[in-house]
């Protein structure tokens, strides 16, 4: 496997982190907090990442879900997290092994593969409505104002009281157990020439722009992943300033892109 990556800003500076593993990469979204949290975002990503890493690589093998649950509980306990009260996070994970490659999913990143796109819709299915507000202030030209803060605090609140639960979502926190409802996918993998791995922060952007041949961006180099990200964040500096034309919670979001290529 030839991996290729590109983060904006860079890992250290980044609640996105890229991991990658002998046989393998991780792509991490550390959720931004609008409401405290007892460590920042970047903190546990950074933890979750390196948690996943060491357990992959003393056997890379291990079933992804067992990974991620352990690597969930070693962290709550390390960085004394509690359920519903702590800094989440997204988690992919590709790996390749004995001729088979699997993708764990969980959280709104993304994994583009020939003919397939992979993403975990729980969290948007929600359509709560202070996510509908602030995205409808934001076309209207509100801008990132008072009341834009205070509609993402009670998103943020009422997406906590829907966390980990049957009949919401499920992410990377405190539970072991959300590891369980991943998203999982396996295949052959003489049948996957490359996959696409990117959190939504560039994604999204992506989409809006349309830079969505999968394909080609398969085959770039590290430098045009690059290229890409920046075009992105130019974009909503200097055209979408406020996010009318694209909603989001701020003008920009971390961004992380990571190709796999399969010889």
């Amino acid at each position: 496997m030839d991996i290729t990556t590109s983060q904006l800003p860079p890992i250290h500076a980044s609640d996105d982190k890229i991991i990658t593993v002998g046989n393998g990469v991780i792509m991490l979204d550390g959720a931004s907090a609008f409401v405290p949290v007892p460590v920042p975002p970047s903190v546990y990503a950074d933890a979750l990442g390196a948690g996943l890493r060491r357990h992959l690589d003393a056997d890379p093998s291990a079933d992804l879900t067992a990974v991620l649950a352990d690597t969930i509980h070693d962290v709550a306990v390390h960085l004394d997290l509690q359920p519903g009260r702590s800094p989440s996070s997204t988690v992919t994970i590709l790996r390749a092994h004995d001729g088979w490659t699997e993708i764990l999913m969980l959280g709104d990143n993304l994994a583009v593969l020939p003919g397939l796109t992979i993403t975990d819709p729980r969290l948007s299915r929600l359509d709560l409505e202070p996510s509908r507000c602030y995205r409808h202030r934001l076309a209207q030209g509100t801008g990132f104002d008072d009341t834009h803060r205070a509609l993402l605090r009670k998103l943020q609140t009422q997406q906590a009281a829907r966390r980990n639960r049957p009949g919401g979502y499920w992410i990377a926190e405190a539970d072991p157990a959300a590891a369980r409802h991943a998203i999982i996918h396996r295949f052959r993998t003489d049948d996957v020439p490359w996959a696409v791995l990117t959190t939504d922060g560039a994604y999204k952007p992506m989409q809006h722009l349309g830079i969505t041949d999968w394909a080609a961006i398969s085959a770039v180099s590290a430098a045009e992943l690059d290229a890409i990200l920046n075009r992105c964040h130019t974009w909503e500096s200097e055209h979408d300033p406020d996010a009318r034309h694209l909603p989001r919670a701020k003008r920009h979001d971390d961004k992380a892109l990571a190709v796999a290529r399969f010889a």
